[in-house]
């Protein structure tokens, strides 16, 4: 739990808790597609909140910890919006329909919430036995990032996951979407997987591998997992509402995968050099508020040229 106690621990998982049933079980109780100024509201307003809990940390905690918490939150959500391009792919891919998308969206948020809890339980065991390891998390980023830089267009091959494979052996499924439900009945009266659960785990094993990079991304900038785990959860939690701002407006953003892909890049450098040289963290946070402002910039500008040409 490093630095903090059981009861830090359990107070945020309850104003998550408290985060989620606002969102899914009030505001949204129904799954609908949200509208753009409900999507931005919600945004903005679970932006906000983790902007003022980081302020929060500085009051109780000290400047550090807050620089620390704001850091790895601006990582994740620029790693989680480009999580959304892929989410937009799949969806694409599948032609999921418009109704059935904010149901694999809210499952896929807490099936992430769930993943990283486990996946930054296990990074921090490793880096507490293990210091080495965090040459080896450096490694992965810097890959991760030029990969990012190399790669022309993400493309969406599910015949070739693994998950997806196993579930067509395993479970029966029906040819057509049926509403929002993940399982039907046939004819006969027969149980059939509908193809939203392709989807739905498609958009699961996205939310792993996009996790394999973040995880060691922000254990570059703060060793204490509940700094991990709170900035995480908070660039998550608004992903469902920023898929609905961003959807109609995502080829406006051209520079945003390279941006990010040059942060990964930054981050994992940073903590292969970590043994001879020390990065002050609010370095970090320039770093990576200036190449994220400059790569949302370049876009918008190209996108402006374009329209006037």
């Amino acid at each position: 739990m490093g630095h903090h106690g059981l009861a830090v621990w359990l107070g945020f998982t309850g104003l998550v808790v408290a985060l989620l049933v606002l969102d899914l079980g009030v505001l949204n109780r129904r799954s609908h597609v949200l509208s753009f100024k409900e999507a931005m509201s919600w945004s903005l307003g679970l932006i906000a909140f983790a902007l003022l809990f980081g302020l929060f940390l500085g009051w109780k905690e000290g400047t550090q910890h807050a620089l620390e918490y704001y850091t790895g939150y601006l990582i994740e959500l620029s790693l989680s919006v480009d999580n959304l391009f892929v989410f937009i792919l799949i969806f694409n891919y599948f032609g999921v329909p418009a109704a059935a998308q904010p149901k694999v969206l809210k499952w896929g948020i807490l099936g992430a919430i769930v993943m990283r809890f486990i996946m930054i339980a296990v990074g921090a065991l490793l880096l507490a036995r293990f210091e080495w390891i965090i040459y080896v998390f450096g490694g992965i980023l810097i890959l991760t990032g030029l990969r990012m830089l190399l790669q022309q267009d993400a493309r969406i091959e599910p015949e070739r996951n693994p998950i997806v494979r196993v579930a067509r052996r395993v479970l029966p499924f029906s040819d057509t979407y049926d509403g929002t439900r993940f399982f039907c009945r046939a004819g006969t009266g027969r149980l059939l997987a509908t193809p939203l659960v392709l989807v739905l785990l498609v958009v699961e094993w996205s939310d792993l591998v996009f996790a394999i990079d973040s995880i060691p991304a922000i254990f570059a900038v703060t060793r204490d997992p509940f700094l991990v785990y709170s900035s995480n959860v908070f660039a998550i939690l608004g992903l469902r509402a920023l898929f609905f701002v961003l959807a109609g407006m995502i080829e406006r953003f051209a520079y945003l995968k390279p941006g990010v892909a040059l942060i990964l890049v930054f981050v994992g450098g940073k903590m292969a050099v970590s043994a001879w040289v020390h990065i002050p963290i609010l370095v970090s946070l320039g770093v990576i508020v200036l190449t994220l402002s400059g790569a949302v910039g370049l876009s918008l500008l190209r996108t402006s040229k374009e329209a006037e040409a």
